[in-house]
Parts: C-alpha cells; sequence; structure tokens
C-alpha cells in the first residue's frame, strides 16, 4: 500500500456517527463520500431516500469536522423540478463547503424500481430532455464560477480535489475488485483481463474459503473491447484521451472523417495530442464513440 494512498468510505446520512467515524479516521480512512441526494424531504421521498434534508445536513457537518476531504452526491433533473429550484439547491450545495462534488441527472432504466414507475405512468413531471440540457449548462458553469470545475461529465473538484479511485476507472488503470458483487480489471502477463465476484455475500464467502477469491469471471478483454472503453471512459474527463495511445495500444481504427466532423460540429476539441470533448458533446458522448470508432 502506497504511503499516501486515498482510501475512501462511502456512506448514508442515516448510517453516520460521529463516534464511528473517529475510529474510521483512526483506522485510515482519509476521504467520505456520502449520498446525500436531494436537499429537500419532498425529494428525498420520492427518491428512495430514508434520511431528511436536514440529517444529510447535519451528517456533512460530522464528516466535515473529523474528515479532510468530504464529498457528496445529488441527484437532479427530478420529478416537478424547475431551473430555477436546481439553481437555488446548487447555490446551497456549493455554500456547504466541499472540496468535491458529483452531480447526476436523474436517468430512468428499464427494469428498476423507477422504470417499471414510469412504464405505468407513476413517475409524472420528469423534465423534457431540453429543460434536463438546460440544468445541465446551469450546473457547469455555477460549478466553475464556485472554483469547482468539471473534471469529468458528472463530478467537480476544487485542484487536487478529484477522486482518486474514480479516475483510475476512468483513465482505464488496473484496480481490483474484491469483496460481492465486485468488478475489476487487471493486467497480468501482458493481458487485461475482466473480473467479477458472486453478488450474493453468503455464495462468495463460500468461494473465498474454497478457491480463495470469491471470482465468478475472469475472462480476457480483446482488444477492441479495450479500445471502446479507454475511449467511452476517457472521453468523459476534461483531459480527454490520446488518440495516438487508442492506435499504438489498442490497434484501434479510427474514423478521422468523423472525428474532423465532430470537431467542426464543436463536439470535439483537439489538443496538442490529445481528443477532448466539449460541454457540447458531453451530453451525447455515447453517439460520438459510435461515430468515432470504426469496425
Amino acid at each position: 500500500m502506497a504511503n499516501d494512498a486515498e482510501i475512501t468510505l462511502e456512506a448514508n446520512p442515516t448510517s453516520i456517527e460521529a463516534d464511528r467515524f473517529s475510529g474510521y479516521r483512526d483506522a485510515g480512512i482519509n476521504r467520505v463520500s456520502i449520498g446525500i441526494q436531494a436537499l429537500n424531504d419532498r425529494d428525498l421521498r420520492r427518491l428512495g431516500r430514508l434520511h431528511t434534508a436536514n440529517e444529510a445536513r447535519a451528517a456533512f457537518d460530522i464528516a466535515r469536522s473529523i474528515f479532510d476531504r468530504v464529498n457528496f452526491d445529488l441527484i437532479y433533473a427530478r420529478q416537478q423540478q424547475s431551473l430555477t429550484q436546481w439553481q437555488d439547491e446548487l447555490a446551497t450545495a456549493l455554500a456547504m463547503g466541499s472540496d468535491h462534488l458529483s452531480l447526476y441527472q436523474l436517468t430512468v432504466e428499464k427494469g428498476t424500481p423507477f422504470g417499471k414507475r414510469l412504464a405505468v405512468g407513476k413517475l409524472p413531471g420528469l423534465p423534457n430532455e431540453n429543460l434536463a440540457a438546460d440544468m445541465y449548462t446551469l450546473t457547469q458553469q455555477m460549478c466553475e464560477d464556485a472554483g469547482m470545475p468539471a473534471y469529468e461529465v458528472s463530478n467537480h473538484a476544487i485542484s487536487g480535489s478529484q477522486s482518486r479511485h474514480n479516475l483510475i476507472y476512468w483513465r482505464c488503470e488496473d484496480y481490483a475488485g474484491i469483496g460481492p458483487g465486485a468488478h475489476g480489471r487487471l493486467t497480468l502477463e501482458g493481458l487485461r483481463y475482466a473480473t467479477e465476484t458472486l453478488e450474493n455475500p453468503k455464495n462468495w464467502l463460500i468461494s473465498v474459503e474454497t478457491t480463495g477469491n470469491g471470482e465468478s469471471l475472469r475472462s480476457i478483454l480483446p482488444l477492441y473491447e479495450q479500445a471502446e472503453e479507454f475511449l467511452m471512459m476517457g472521453l468523459r474527463l476534461r483531459e480527454g484521451i490520446s488518440l495516438q495511445a487508442l492506435q499504438d495500444d489498442f490497434q484501434a481504427r479510427i474514423n478521422h472523417g468523423a472525428v474532423d466532423m465532430l470537431v467542426e460540429l464543436g463536439m470535439l476539441q483537439p489538443h496538442s495530442d490529445r481528443l477532448q470533448a466539449t460541454r457540447r458533446g458531453m451530453c451525447v458522448l455515447n453517439a460520438i464513440l459510435r461515430e468515432i470508432l470504426t469496425d
């Protein structure tokens, strides 16, 4: 373990106790990420959260008094949420004194409880695409003005407070997935592997005791999949990707005509040997990915 390793604890506001936090700090935890999600009780109930807005603020204050690095999450583009309401909520969040904010647009996926509710008309008042885009643009501007620019699509931080373990994922570096339901990416003897572990904790523990690792999958990632991951994850970052690395390391075939077109449209911008998504491009990354890579 590196002497300066960043060790993050993820916590919900309902699970925070000052005495426990002091113990976690003494054990080596040096960053806390709190899942606040919203700063008003009505929307917290709609999101299925068990805490209140006051409990969330109190939890943040406790963590801030114990740890140097504390960040929290908010979800916007919620039901019945106006642009002005999000502006006021984000202003409150920025005033709380966090050095890192994760700000996610609400997305409704099929097969989830929210997806099922939407399918039967029980999720009214979701913002349309134009309003959601306006909320995204407002988020970027307010955070930049507050000295917390986006270093990734949904993550904002003051200089030096970026999440180091998240950057490992987005830069496609190696990480070990340990514990029930964990995913990993490991380079072993020149080959890159995708790993998964058993989701059920009891089954995972039995597997650890019998096989030593609890893995349910360890497969070699072909170069084209590595290229897709490198592009998809890297363009989420403000720093972008190296096109030379994309070609040299993954032997990817790049549609340079598409890249030129996307640059002309203002979706991508070249910078030295790197390619970065613009603010407009960040909104349509999946479409950009399909255009850049050729079969």
